[in-house]
Protein backbone atom coordinates (compact mmCIF):
# COMPACT_ATOMS: atom_id res chain seq x y z
CA UNK A 1 0.00 0.00 0.00
CA UNK A 2 1.30 3.45 -0.90
CA UNK A 3 0.62 6.33 1.48
CA UNK A 4 1.05 10.07 0.89
CA UNK A 5 1.71 11.50 4.36
CA UNK A 6 1.43 15.23 4.93
CA UNK A 7 0.00 17.81 7.28
CA UNK A 8 -1.72 21.13 6.52
CA UNK A 9 1.54 23.02 7.12
CA UNK A 10 3.74 20.67 5.07
CA UNK A 11 5.75 22.71 2.55
CA UNK A 12 4.16 22.17 -0.88
CA UNK A 13 5.03 22.93 -4.43
CA UNK A 14 2.55 24.11 -7.03
CA UNK A 15 4.09 21.45 -9.31
CA UNK A 16 2.45 18.02 -9.69
CA UNK A 17 4.19 15.85 -7.06
CA UNK A 18 3.69 14.74 -3.47
CA UNK A 19 6.07 15.91 -0.74
CA UNK A 20 6.56 12.26 0.29
CA UNK A 21 5.39 8.76 -0.43
CA UNK A 22 5.57 5.94 2.06
CA UNK A 23 5.68 2.23 1.28
CA UNK A 24 5.95 0.05 4.38
CA UNK A 25 8.76 1.52 6.47
CA UNK A 26 10.39 3.33 3.53
CA UNK A 27 9.77 7.03 3.00
CA UNK A 28 10.70 8.73 -0.27
CA UNK A 29 10.87 12.53 0.04
CA UNK A 30 10.68 14.70 -3.07
CA UNK A 31 13.19 17.48 -3.61
CA UNK A 32 12.92 20.14 -0.93
CA UNK A 33 14.03 23.65 -1.76
CA UNK A 34 14.07 27.03 -0.07
CA UNK A 35 10.30 27.60 -0.15
CA UNK A 36 7.69 28.80 2.31
CA UNK A 37 4.57 26.82 3.30
CA UNK A 38 2.78 27.90 0.13
CA UNK A 39 5.59 26.73 -2.14
CA UNK A 40 6.86 30.25 -2.91
CA UNK A 41 10.64 30.32 -3.42
CA UNK A 42 12.52 32.20 -0.71
CA UNK A 43 15.76 33.49 -2.25
CA UNK A 44 18.71 33.76 0.11
CA UNK A 45 22.42 33.12 0.36
CA UNK A 46 23.54 29.55 -0.35
CA UNK A 47 23.69 28.86 3.39
CA UNK A 48 20.24 30.31 4.01
CA UNK A 49 18.71 28.31 1.19
CA UNK A 50 20.44 25.10 2.27
CA UNK A 51 19.27 25.45 5.86
CA UNK A 52 15.68 26.29 4.84
CA UNK A 53 15.64 23.32 2.43
CA UNK A 54 16.84 20.90 5.12
CA UNK A 55 14.33 22.29 7.62
CA UNK A 56 11.61 21.68 5.01
CA UNK A 57 12.96 18.15 4.61
CA UNK A 58 12.84 17.70 8.39
CA UNK A 59 9.17 18.79 8.45
CA UNK A 60 8.17 16.43 5.63
CA UNK A 61 9.95 13.56 7.40
CA UNK A 62 8.21 14.33 10.71
CA UNK A 63 4.83 14.36 8.94
CA UNK A 64 5.70 10.92 7.56
CA UNK A 65 6.79 9.45 10.92
CA UNK A 66 10.55 9.83 10.61
CA UNK A 67 13.38 12.31 11.14
CA UNK A 68 16.85 13.24 9.91
CA UNK A 69 18.44 10.49 12.04
CA UNK A 70 16.55 7.88 10.00
CA UNK A 71 17.67 9.09 6.56
CA UNK A 72 19.52 6.39 4.64
CA UNK A 73 20.29 8.31 1.44
CA UNK A 74 20.36 11.93 0.29
CA UNK A 75 20.62 13.48 -3.13
CA UNK A 76 21.85 17.04 -3.09
CA UNK A 77 21.71 19.56 -5.90
CA UNK A 78 24.11 22.51 -5.62
CA UNK A 79 23.76 25.18 -8.28
CA UNK A 80 27.27 26.65 -8.02
CA UNK A 81 30.41 24.56 -7.73
CA UNK A 82 31.91 27.34 -5.58
CA UNK A 83 29.39 26.49 -2.81
CA UNK A 84 30.64 22.91 -2.32
CA UNK A 85 33.04 23.84 0.48
CA UNK A 86 30.25 25.52 2.45
CA UNK A 87 27.89 22.64 1.62
CA UNK A 88 30.33 20.15 3.16
CA UNK A 89 30.70 22.33 6.27
CA UNK A 90 26.94 22.65 6.86
CA UNK A 91 25.91 19.08 5.96
CA UNK A 92 27.31 17.40 9.13
CA UNK A 93 25.32 19.83 11.29
CA UNK A 94 22.19 17.96 10.13
CA UNK A 95 23.43 14.45 9.28
CA UNK A 96 25.71 12.65 11.73
CA UNK A 97 28.31 9.90 11.29
CA UNK A 98 27.94 7.29 10.12
CA UNK A 99 26.47 9.45 7.39
CA UNK A 100 23.69 8.43 5.01
CA UNK A 101 24.69 7.39 1.50
CA UNK A 102 24.97 10.59 -0.52
CA UNK A 103 25.05 11.89 -4.07
CA UNK A 104 25.84 15.53 -4.83
CA UNK A 105 25.31 17.06 -8.24
CA UNK A 106 26.56 20.54 -9.15
CA UNK A 107 25.80 23.06 -11.90
CA UNK A 108 22.31 21.64 -12.24
CA UNK A 109 19.75 24.15 -10.91
CA UNK A 110 18.28 27.15 -12.64
CA UNK A 111 18.77 30.71 -11.44
CA UNK A 112 15.85 30.59 -8.97
CA UNK A 113 17.44 28.03 -6.59
CA UNK A 114 20.89 27.54 -5.11
CA UNK A 115 20.22 24.20 -3.37
CA UNK A 116 17.75 21.32 -3.27
CA UNK A 117 17.72 18.02 -1.32
CA UNK A 118 15.73 14.79 -1.57
CA UNK A 119 16.05 11.64 0.51
CA UNK A 120 15.04 8.11 1.34
CA UNK A 121 14.40 7.38 5.03
CA UNK A 122 12.95 4.67 7.22
CA UNK A 123 10.06 5.22 9.59
CA UNK A 124 10.79 5.49 13.30
CA UNK A 125 9.54 2.61 15.39
CA UNK A 126 6.82 3.37 17.95
CA UNK A 127 9.15 2.89 20.95
CA UNK A 128 11.97 5.11 19.65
Amino acid sequence: MIEYPSAPDTPRSHLPFSPATKVGDLIFVSGQASVDKTGKIVSDSFEGEMRRSIENLRKVLEDAGSDLDHVVQTRNYVRDNDDLVRFNQIYPEYFKAPFPARTTITNCLGAALRYEIECIAVAKKAKE
